[in-house]
């Protein structure tokens, strides 16, 4: 077992309204313990309702962001100890990647170097992705005998199609980061010496959106990919009429300060939030 306390599996600071929550065990590249999966879904409930938490970046110390599941401490550990505790292993680590997809803030995920296997859970869990152009990406799964389970399978397909993903799931080879933006895999990639500032500037932008509808249109996008379009139109209908009535001056602030005011145009950028606070 690591000697680092569970608790300190997970580090976050909070710096002007976004949370910075890195997996925080860079002398195993950061791979998915028990005792972190645990750590995730305790520090993702003490963040979600912060009034002064407005977007969490997830990221990883040291050089990966995180090389997968812990292959002694999640793999073998556990099947020592039977199928109940095989199964108590995968619901806290698939918990909390469901949590994060579901999550009632924006979330990025900032990839700074390694990202294997399992990792591509939590990669899928958050919204948006940037990464640094030499951060290594790769289904390693096939080299030492399985398949690339864990959501991983699902979400490569998802996200490059079917090609990428076959050719990425079956060779074992790794790609990086502007491979893995080409694909789609994350939005974009940049060096790494820009990567946090790339990231808090995406983040301030986020900022500066309406924050119910901004988790309305996550859900959205997320639901709709799933739907026919008969069913994600009525969908999008009620999801709108149940946004209004969480925030109900939101949409006629924006609508007094483009008609009235003439102070925004939707298509350049956003309507002043603050006034509507």
């Amino acid at each position: 077992m690591s000697d680092r306390k569970p608790e300190d599996t997970v580090s976050y600071t909070i710096e002007n309204r976004i949370a910075w929550v890195s997996f925080n065990r860079p002398e195993k590249r950061n791979c998915m313990s028990p005792s972190l999966n645990r750590r995730m879904m305790e520090v993702l409930n003490e963040l979600e309702f912060r009034e002064d938490v407005g977007v969490l970046v997830l990221t990883g110390e040291g050089t990966a962001f995180s090389a997968g599941m812990d292959l002694k401490e999640y793999f073998r550990e556990n099947e020592e100890k039977g199928l109940g505790a095989i199964r108590q292993a995968q619901r806290e680590a698939y918990g909390w990647w469901e949590r994060l997809r579901w999550y009632e803030k924006p979330t990025i995920a900032m990839i700074n170097g390694w990202c294997f296997g399992g990792a591509y859970g939590p990669l899928f869990g958050c919204d948006l992705a940037v990464a640094a152009e030499d951060a290594q990406f790769g289904l390693s799964e096939i080299n030492w005998g399985i398949l690339p389970g864990g959501g991983a399978s699902k979400v490569i397909v998802e996200l490059t199609g079917f090609r990428n993903a076959m050719y990425h799931a079956m060779m074992g080879e790794n790609v990086d980061g502007k491979k893995a933006a080409e694909w789609g895999l994350v939005n974009e990639a940049v060096p790494a010496d820009q990567l946090k500032a790339r990231t808090t500037a995406i983040a301030e932008v986020l900022l500066g959106k309406n924050p119910t509808a901004l988790r309305a249109t996550k859900w959205a996008i997320r639901r709709v990919r799933e739907m026919s379009f008969d069913n994600s139109m009525d969908y999008l209908v009620r999801t709108q009429e149940a946004a209004n009535f969480f925030d109900s001056e939101g949409r006629k602030e924006a609508t007094r300060q483009f008609i009235d005011e003439k102070t925004f145009k939707p298509g350049l950028g956003g309507y002043d939030i603050t006034k509507s606070r």
